[in-house]
């Protein structure tokens, strides 16, 4: 990339001066026919149109060097550019050189569940099969392959699960690592994992592929491996900076997204957010501001005034449902009239957009600098998503989306200095800084016994990894040699966090497993409360009629027993100001849920609505997953985090009514305060009856809590 960086204050003057042939059974010569091997049917005329465009990717040119690296190496390393075709076209290479013969298969992996989704659905576009047969993908909750599936893309943490219940990866030929330079959880344990497997199966080959990463350490930890470099195709990119820092970058990168729709050439613009909220509220305002300038612009200038071009926004993140999500490669509107300036697609994205997904078409590009990444401290037990920095890495792929068509220009939100001084060269591997209980979990799972020589690329820190262990064993996954139990392994069947796991295994012993299912499946997506800010009112009306007074959890409970009382009713849910979308995504996930019990052969109860005892016991079965997260309401009038003393406040959005003294909480929430969010009120005598090892008193803080569950342990013993 060719980068003339200039400083830039971003006012409205500077900114305006500035197919292959080959079938499972073995392979034939196809280049001539006219008809599909894969499904026997003459090809279609979109095959042929997508075929001239793919051709032409960078990557083709490496394809021999690419296959006979494969044939003669076990471990392949390539690094090809945003844009290179490396993720679609990679795979189809390895199908055409009869790795997904005999009824193997080819796996390729992804860092986010979208671009599993979307690069399967493109590729099963370019062989022209049907997605979900020749070409699926499998993401969490949502299976779409069949018995016919050769090629799969699916996220790295479900091949992860794979692996418990076929611990050598027998059904593949050939597994991919995609996107491996962002170091996620799942990625970096496949790392080790497919190394030990490796040791076993001989006729496994895996590919290591990314946009960007660190070579020389990826060709030592595989060692040795070879390493192919694709070049992508990629036009001068102009950079600009801002002269000083911005105080917030959202309504910064609003301003600057508005400029240069009103000022700059044609192109589409493709700004980063940090999060579905941000993005939502961005989406928003970026159109009223366009529509406010469309109005009052031709009403102030008259017939003779500059016209301003249409302009779609589009968001992209990763729960937005795949219809949605496919919008980003639509084309852009039309100019208004005819003559007039063609219209611009503005997408906002998460930084799924930085190397999962390529979209054309984009000249300009805004990066505030910022996303969210997960900070997990083991001394307090606390893992948060922050809005966090982003790398050098990180900054130079964003940039590089501008470059893909045509000359563009990057919009960076923070000062060079800030750049070269306060960026991180690469991103941090998030196995430094996440909570490995589930990750644990699965390696015991898979047979992995000894965690400390683990063969890790980057280890994890002892006391981190000592944190999970004392976790799961006070759950009751593992005994005290840490070997699993019955109640581990079948938590480690679920694709959910212990604590949550914990909750489903544990409800029957109160009765209320199917309303355990429903509270976990709400936990498991995206807040399903809406709160427009112009409606803000009306919608905390609206959520009121569903308020439980014990807390947030048997809120979404109510929720969704009223979303199915009204038949799943749209109208409803926005006379209600509840995101259909999101409990539809519930529903679903309760369902795959509850398969996995009846699979297990937990019982699937529910106790009487009309007894007094119905939701005390869904919140007795709430405790047994979560009563090391558990709050009590000091004398000061403050909360304090049970053992590890944080000092921590309500999210203003809970449901309780007042201040209860003992609470426990689904997520701590770091901010300039600490808060504690989804909070149901519990009694301490079940935190003694449930978990006793736990509220041991004999290694337990001193403090009111104590003072408090000691009285009770007293009077029970008496």
């Amino acid at each position: 990339m060719e980068d003339r960086k200039r400083k830039l204050d971003f006012d409205m003057k500077s900114l305006a001066q500035s197919s292959f042939q080959a079938s499972t059974s073995g392979a034939k010569d196809f280049s001539y026919s006219s008809v599909n091997p894969y499904t026997g049917k003459p090809y279609s005329q979109k095959y042929f149109e997508i075929k001239k465009k793919t051709s032409q990717l960078p990557v083709n040119e490496h394809k021999e060097e690419f296959l006979k690296m494969v044939e003669n190496n076990r471990v392949v390393i390539l690094v090809g550019e945003t844009g290179s075709g490396k993720t679609t076209q990679i795979p189809q290479f390895l199908v055409e050189a009869h790795y997904a013969d005999r009824g193997k298969l080819i796996g390729c992996t992804q860092p986010r569940r979208v671009a599993a989704m979307s690069v399967a659905r493109r590729v099963a576009d370019e062989l022209d099969v049907t997605l979900g047969e020749e070409v699926g993908y499998n993401i969490r909750f949502e299976d779409c392959t069949s018995p016919r599936t050769f090629l799969k893309y699916l996220t790295d943490g479900m091949l992860l699960r794979e692996a418990m219940t076929d611990p050598v990866l027998s059904r593949y030929s050939v597994i991919i690592l995609d996107e491996a330079h962002e170091r996620t959880l799942s990625t970096d344990v496949l790392f080790g994992l497919v190394k030990e497997i490796m040791e076993k199966r001989k006729d496994l080959k895996l590919v290591v592929m990314s946009a960007t990463l660190d070579a020389a350490k990826f060709q030592a930890y595989f060692d040795g491996a070879p390493l192919v470099t694709v070049p992508g195709r990629q036009h001068p990119v102009e950079i600009f900076y801002v002269s000083e820092p911005e105080r917030d970058y959202v309504q910064a990168a609003i301003h600057t997204v508005v400029q240069i729709h009103t000022l700059e050439a044609p192109g589409d613009i493709l700004l980063f957010l940090t999060g579905e909220e941000e993005i939502e509220e961005a989406c928003k305002k970026i159109q009223a501001e366009i529509a406010d300038i469309s109005t009052s612009g031709f009403g102030e200038k008259g017939e003779g005034a500059e016209e301003i071009a249409e302009a779609v926004v589009i968001p992209l993140y990763s729960s937005l449902p795949p219809n949605m999500q496919q919008r980003i490669f639509d084309p852009p509107p039309p100019p208004r009239r005819k003559g007039g300036p063609p219209g611009r697609k503005i997408i906002v994205a998460t930084n799924i957009a930085e190397t999962s997904l390529t979209i054309d078409g984009i000249v300009y590009v805004v990066d505030p600098g910022f996303s969210k990444q997960k900070v997990y401290n083991p001394r307090i037990r606390v893992e948060s998503l922050l809005p966090s920095p982003i790398s050098k890495a990180s900054a130079q792929q964003r940039a590089g989306r501008a470059g893909r068509t045509r000359p563009g220009k990057c919009f960076r939100l923070y000062t060079e200095a800030s750049y070269q001084k306060e960026l991180q060269d690469n991103t941090y591997p998030e196995i430094l800084r996440s909570n490995l209980g589930s990750v644990v979990l699965q390696l015991l799972k898979i047979g992995i016994k000894d965690l400390v020589h683990f063969d890790f690329m980057d280890p994890p820190a002892p006391e981190t990894l000592m944190r999970a262990l004392e976790q799961l064993n006070y759950l009751g996954a593992l005994d005290e040699e840490c070997q699993l139990t019955d109640d581990g392994a079948k938590m480690s069947e679920f694709p959910l966090d212990p604590q949550m796991a914990k909750v489903l295994i544990a409800s029957p012993r109160f009765g209320c497993s199917a309303e355990a299912l429903t509270i976990m499946a709400m936990l498991s997506v995206p807040q399903c409360f809406m709160r427009p800010r112009d409606q803000a009112r009306a919608a905390d009306e609206a959520k009121g009629k569903f308020t439980h007074g014990d807390g947030d959890h048997l809120t979404l409970l109510n929720v969704y027993h009223a979303w199915i009382h009204h038949n799943r009713d749209n109208k409803w849910c926005y006379d209600n100001f509840i995101n259909s979308r999101v409990m539809h995504n519930a529903e679903n996930v309760r369902k795959q849920l509850e398969r996995i019990m009846l699979r297990l052969r937990i019982p699937i109860l529910s106790p009487n609505f009309t007894s007094r005892e119905y939701y005390p016991s869904v919140r007795k079965a709430i405790t047994a997953g979560y009563f090391m997260q558990v709050a009590h309401l000091e004398r000061t009038g403050q909360y304090l985090t049970v053992k590890d003393n944080q000092s921590v406040s309500l999210h203003p959005s809970t449901c309780l009514e007042g201040h209860p003294v003992w609470v426990l909480y689904n997520e701590f929430v770091l901010t300039k305060k600490n808060f504690i969010r989804t909070v149901t009120e519990i009694k301490p005598e079940w935190l003694v009856e449930i978990a006793p090892e736990y509220y041991d008193m004999s290694n337990f803080p001193t403090g009111e809590a104590k003072d408090q569950l000691m009285q009770i342990i007293q009077r029970n013993r008496s």
